[in-house]
């Protein structure tokens, strides 16, 4: 091929219109080469400006001083070396050449130390992310130093592993990259893990908010009353409707009752009772009523565990601390949703 029928013509930006650029444009004093033999003119100042790196190769001293200025950049297609050199002047990649060419960019920008393109190129990767492209994507993520990307990658494969397995790039990733085989399993493997904790806090703090809810509907139902259950100075309520106020109340009713009739209670056979004793217990550790609390045997706990030192302790401390936070927590949520709900004008 000649060399003028290998040359390509940049159509540079208008100088007016570009901060690198300032009245005519000189020139083209360096020729960028591809693997296929494009020839492509440009200015070394603009290559300069915008890359560091091409930058150092310009610098560096040549053999004959009027030799031409040749920069080669291997390894990816001609059309993908003309889109990254429209992008050295004029910080912009359409998307047509983002969506054939943005991995092949995303290795330039990497090589080239070009953030603002990486950026670009790894946001567009991210949006075209597909069970098809996800391997070949990962392995240049992983490197090219794209944390974000490689992270969408990985959760993506963790996702859809089925699939993936049965695609040419795993089934390329196994027979080359068996180490990049195992860190995706063992991310996969950490993925479970953490899916794990997950469910385990999220039924931890279900338990602790219930329980944080039946500290309330016990001091609702030994201060205020509630259907047939109150406090003995107080006349049973003659409302009989099942309590609105708490979806425990009914429970927590019928478990008093039983305890209060309850003949195993003080041997400490009777499941239920035991039920009673630790809600009791609980109580008084959170309570701060000190003498004016309603819930019986509130005080008579509350000297007893001032009096003995017990290895369980520091569990029950732990608990406290837990509900406690649970109910805080409750209120912080409930105050958050009424200030977001639309107010009523009645004007």
């Amino acid at each position: 091929m000649k060399e003028d029928q290998a040359n390509v013509v940049v159509s540079y930006p208008d100088s007016g219109h570009h901060p690198r650029l300032s009245g005519e444009m000189p020139p083209p004093d360096v020729r960028i080469i591809s693997s296929d033999g494009l020839r492509i003119p440009a200015h070394a100042s603009i290559l300069a400006s915008a890359s560091p790196v091409l930058e150092n190769i310009l610098d560096r001293p040549r053999k004959h001083r009027r030799s031409e200025k040749i920069i080669p950049i291997l390894g990816v297609p001609g059309d993908a070396v003309s889109a990254f050199v429209q992008f050295l002047y004029s910080s912009r990649c359409g998307e047509g050449e983002m969506e054939k060419y943005g991995i092949h960019l995303l290795a330039l920008s990497h090589v080239f130390f070009m953030p603002q393109l990486k950026q670009k190129c790894i946001k567009s990767l991210i949006e075209r992310l597909s069970i098809e492209n996800v391997v070949d994507v990962l392995q240049l993520a992983r490197l090219c130093d794209a944390p974000d990307l490689y992270l969408k990658c990985m959760k993506l494969v963790t996702g859809h592993f089925k699939s993936v397995e049965k695609t040419e790039a795993w089934k390329f990733l196994q027979k080359h990259d068996p180490w990049l085989e195992l860190e995706i399993l063992q991310f996969m493997d950490e993925e479970e893990l953490r899916r794990k904790r997950s469910r385990r806090h999220r039924e931890e703090q279900r338990l602790y908010l219930e329980l944080s809810e039946a500290m309330e509907c016990l001091e609702h139902i030994c201060t205020e009353g509630c259907t047939g259950v109150g406090p003995y100075d107080m006349e049973p309520s003659s409302k009989r409707e099942p309590c609105g106020k708490y979806a425990t109340c009914h429970g927590i009713q019928l478990l008093i009752r039983h305890f209060a009739t309850c003949k195993r209670r003080a041997n400490g056979g009777c499941s239920r009772c035991n039920r009673m004793w630790q809600l009791l217990k609980l109580h008084s550790c959170i309570c701060d009523q000190l003498d004016h609390c309603k819930v019986p045997l509130c005080r008579q706990f509350k000297l007893k565990m001032q009096l003995e030192k017990k290895g369980d302790d520091a569990k029950w401390r732990l608990l406290v601390r837990k509900v406690v936070s649970a109910k805080a927590m409750s209120s912080l949520n409930q105050e958050q949703k009424e200030k977001r709900r639309p107010q009523r004008n009645d004007g």
